[in-house]
């Protein structure tokens, strides 16, 4: 071989170099690559081997492989991969298509699909993909933001649908075996499995939302499971799987899922109503802990001053008081001389989010104990709670 040959067959080897090094670093900064396209396969399709032919397969699994099994049987079908379309702004106003993806299940024969609210949220437009790949316009029935649950309907048109069965979270326990169906990163009809790894999580997911009494689980779930359910071993729904706790943006082995007994009463008020019932207390109220307490001269270190009683609402009814004067705090003026809260039915409360997540619990009608400070006394008070419009 010359020297000219040599020389060329030392760049080919070199640039080939470069461009495997130069896709790994692509790789590692922007991630992996996705395939362009990913054709569907209905779910018929995977059972179209013979009733005989099952059954032999079948009696090769394990006690847990056929629980898997059956379970993805029975209830993908149910499953929905949910595509949507909104119109943002850019910075010259510019009307900007924005595409959105998240999963659901069917919860009633008549079509009403239960999801994330952040899925649906200001969508102009709502595409529903069923397991079989039949494709269904949806509409927005309601939501309740604060829980981030959504109720969505299609018209089946005469079609039977695969209704998910709903389970109890309330029984659930650690280590208990749950199944996860979504479509993430638009791979639809995926199976995870995994255990319940912790229960009673309370877990902010934005500023205005959060999931109480969530459930931790290591069944993988990434972008695009949001609003899929999480399935006990019978193949119930006992949770709607929501977010995942993440240092790189994919699975880490803790997700958290809505629990469904939250996600029923939701459900159940917007079919019958077309609205959440939640309760509604009605104050204003200004944490006291830190030098606030200590400036005001209050019984307490911790807790809520109440600034103001909405007129006519549950708190003004039951006698807490609001402030009667004005103090100077910071760039902030407060009223001050009003009742200061340390409990809701024995549950300490210390911010807005501690009486969110009490009330959140209740139902309009029902009676709550306040504890409270009034000067130096202390005392509790019965409040029956109204019903809150909104979010």
């Amino acid at each position: 071989m010359n020297a000219a040959n040599k020389s060329n067959r030392a760049r080919i080897v070199l640039s080939t170099l470069v461009l495997i090094f130069g896709a790994y670093w692509a790789g590692a900064r922007f991630g992996p690559r996705q395939p362009v396209k990913v054709e569907a396969v209905p779910l018929d399709a995977q059972n179209s081997p013979s009733a005989s032919s099952i059954a032999r397969r079948d009696a090769a699994l394990t006690d847990d492989e056929s629980i898997n099994v059956r379970i993805y049987r029975q209830n993908a079908p149910a499953v929905a991969n949910i595509l949507t379309k909104a119109i943002e702004y850019d910075f010259f106003m510019d009307a900007v298509p924005v595409e959105g993806a998240g999963s659901g299940f069917i919860i009633d024969p008549r079509g009403y699909i239960l999801t994330n609210f952040h899925v649906v949220q200001e969508a102009q437009t709502i595409e529903v993909v069923l397991g079989d790949q039949s494709k269904y316009a949806a509409k927005f029935i309601g939501a309740d933001q604060r829980n981030d649950v959504a109720l969505i309907k299609i018209d089946p048109k005469g079609k039977p649908l695969t209704v998910l069965h709903l389970g109890d979270s309330g029984s659930l326990q650690v280590g208990q075996k749950v199944l996860a169906i979504g479509n993430p990163f638009g791979f639809q009809s995926t199976l995870t499995t995994g255990i319940v790894s912790a229960l009673g999580r309370t877990v902010q997911t934005s500023q205005t939302t959060f999931i109480d009494e969530a459930i931790q689980t290591d069944a993988a779930i990434n972008r695009g499971n949001s609003g899929g359910p999480l399935l006990n071993s019978h193949g119930e729904v006992i949770g709607i799987n929501s977010a995942i706790y993440t240092p790189s943006g994919t699975t880490a082995g803790i997700g958290f899922a809505i629990p469904i007994n939250t996600a029923k009463s939701i459900a159940s008020d917007l079919i019958t109503d077309g609205k959440v019932h939640r309760a509604f207390l009605g104050v204003e109220t200004l944490p006291v802990g830190g030098w606030l307490g200590e400036a005001l001269d209050l019984p307490v270190q911790e807790g809520l001053l109440v600034e103001s009683v909405t007129r006519g609402g549950p708190a003004a009814i039951a006698g807490i008081h609001g402030g009667d004067r004005y103090a100077q705090a910071g760039m902030r003026r407060i009223a001050i001389g009003g009742d200061v809260i340390v409990a809701i039915d024995g549950q300490n409360v210390a911010t807005q989010n501690d009486v969110n997540f009490v009330l959140n619990r209740k139902r309009p009608g029902d009676t709550v104990t306040i504890s409270l400070y009034r000067g130096g006394k202390k005392m509790d008070i019965s409040a029956k709670l109204g019903e809150r419009t909104g979010n």
